[in-house]
């Protein structure tokens, strides 16, 4: 049962969604990514889409929430969504392309080709997190929501989804780079990351074209 003030909340996260079906759309779907920050591993895209009336209470911004509520979210979201799809730009696409803003969307195409595919249906529209459109889908509407994680439900939840799997990879990576500490920070930035690389050099997965060289402990 989800209460008074939860259920406000997410009404205010659902106008974009409920905009596009006063304007005929069936097929409403969010997407975000996560990792265009990190020194080390991919962007992760996701792209999802409700069917109306769908809530899931605690929905939010990825960010916003710890790593177990995201986990408990992650499992409702994939439970109830009417499909989702998930698209990465690995670190070396990232240094071959030498652009984030191409790499996420990269990543973003990926993911809803991958919706797509698996739904057999096209979004009527997508709600895109951000303020660049995505390539490869010229036939489909593009709404660009600025800070689109904390106004549209369904990028939230995308949001969501996209941090989870991607903090799963990372943990993958952990197993495989273990004196990098890729479990704790997820390739991000940190000072113990930061004195990792001094120590031992960049591994596979670090993304070169971030100019990790001259790094100090």
């Amino acid at each position: 049962m989800i209460d008074k003030a939860e259920n406000d909340r997410l009404s205010l996260l659902e106008q974009h969604e409920n905009e596009a079906r006063r304007r005929g759309c069936r097929f409403v779907a969010g997407v975000d990514e996560v990792g265009a920050g990190a020194l080390a591993g991919p962007v992760v895209a996701c792209c999802l889409m409700f069917e109306a009336g769908v809530r899931i209470a605690g929905i939010d911004d990825s960010k916003r929430l710890r790593p177990q509520k995201r986990e408990e979210l992650n499992s409702q979201i994939l439970d109830c969504a009417l499909a989702v799809g998930l698209g990465t730009c690995s670190n070396a696409e990232i240094d071959y392309l030498g652009n984030m803003g191409k790499s996420i969307r990269l990543a973003m195409e990926r993911a809803v080709a991958e919706l797509c595919q698996k739904a057999g249906v096209v979004p009527d529209v997508l709600l895109v997190d951000g303020v660049r459109r995505i390539d490869g889908f010229p036939g489909i509407p593009q709404s660009l929501i600025t800070r689109g994680d904390s106004a549209s439900v369904s990028i939230a939840a995308a949001s969501i989804v996209a941090k989870v799997a991607r903090d799963a990879h990372m943990r993958e990576l952990h197993q495989q780079h273990p004196a990098y500490g890729f479990a704790q920070h997820k390739g991000y930035g940190t000072k113990a990351h930061f004195s990792a690389i001094a120590r031992h050099g960049s591994c596979g997965v670090h993304r070169l074209s971030f100019k990790l060289s001259g790094i100090r402990a």
